[in-house]
């Protein structure tokens, strides 16, 4: 008895010696798992980019990614060893989900940085700040100069892209919600203005300006005019953004981004793309996601 008892005992020890084992190596190579999606994106030297057309931010040009979004992410991530960029077009209210649920590894399409998508989805810090623009009908009929007019006029329409901030900068300014319609893209709200379903379209300044340069018409107008909202999230600053689960890979963004801010590279990517190297520049710590996602920033 004493000598199986001894035998019971002495098994019992080499298992839980061996459950003990086993439970080191699991901890090991979860630990090993946690950087695996920085490491394997360096191995593979490619990353998957979503984006939205959306020109000058991010925007497909014969077959080609370009944007000031775009150019950005390509220096940071050569930085960081990834010279391939596998980009995905998708709609713009896409972007976030596709990016949680792994279809994307970042996306970057200028987009701002606010509490609410903070909630959904890792932003990098500042890669950009821009305001506000208004696209009207030749000659502006309506005299539209600011949201203001837009709510004071019950009978104005204004047509925004599905998704874009400006829809609740609108709300803000007392612009009802029978008031606005959503489209798709940028080129679906300036159709719906040039065919009489709204009488105004707005999205951020540099889109809706550089948006209907290429769309070649004399039926729209950029409203030149146009009077800033003095409301929060105004002017917005714009940024990549990653899953929730991969903040390292954030991390790890952040760390060469603000390298190139320092040595003059953001800037001149900016202005390169059409914008001003000065005034649409976000210096170090000057704005910081933190204080963006928290509410403290806008």
């Amino acid at each position: 008895m004493k000598k199986l008892l001894y035998v019971l005992l002495l098994a019992s020890f080499l298992m839980l010696l061996t459950a003990c084992g086993g439970s080191d190596d699991t901890a090991s190579g979860e630990d090993e798992g946690s950087g695996s999606t920085l490491e394997q994106l360096q191995e593979d030297g490619s990353v998957t980019i979503g984006f939205a057309n959306e020109a000058p931010y991010a925007y497909e040009e014969d077959g080609e990614l370009k944007g000031a979004s775009v150019d950005i992410a390509k220096a940071v991530f050569a930085e960081l060893g990834i010279d391939e960029m596998d980009s995905q077009l998708s709609e713009w209210g896409q972007l976030i989900p596709g990016v949680q649920a792994g279809q994307f590894d970042v996306i970057t399409a200028g987009m701002a940085i606010n509490p609410d998508r903070c909630e959904n989805a890792a932003f990098s810090e500042p890669t950009m700040q821009y305001g506000e623009g208004l696209i009207v009908e030749a000659g502006n009929p309506l005299g539209i100069e600011s949201y203001e007019d837009i709510a004071n006029n019950p009978d104005v329409t204004v047509v925004v892209m599905e998704g874009a901030t400006e829809i609740e900068f609108l709300k803000s300014e007392g612009v009802s919600e029978d008031q606005i319609q959503t489209a798709p893209d940028i080129p679906a709200t300036f159709s719906a203005v040039q065919s009489g379903r709204a009488n105004v379209t707005t999205g951020t300044e540099m889109t809706v300006k550089m948006a209907l340069e290429s769309a070649d018409t004399d039926a729209l107008e950029f409203v030149e005019s146009f009077e800033q909202p003095d409301i929060e999230g105004v002017p917005s600053y714009g940024g990549a953004a990653f899953s929730l689960e991969n903040t390292e890979l954030r991390d790890a963004y952040n760390e060469k981004l603000a390298e190139l801010k320092e040595d003059g590279t953001i800037s001149e990517l900016l202005e390169e793309n059409g914008f001003n190297g000065e005034t649409n520049f976000v210096p170090v710590d000057a704005v910081t996601t933190e204080a963006l996602c928290s509410g403290e920033a806008l």
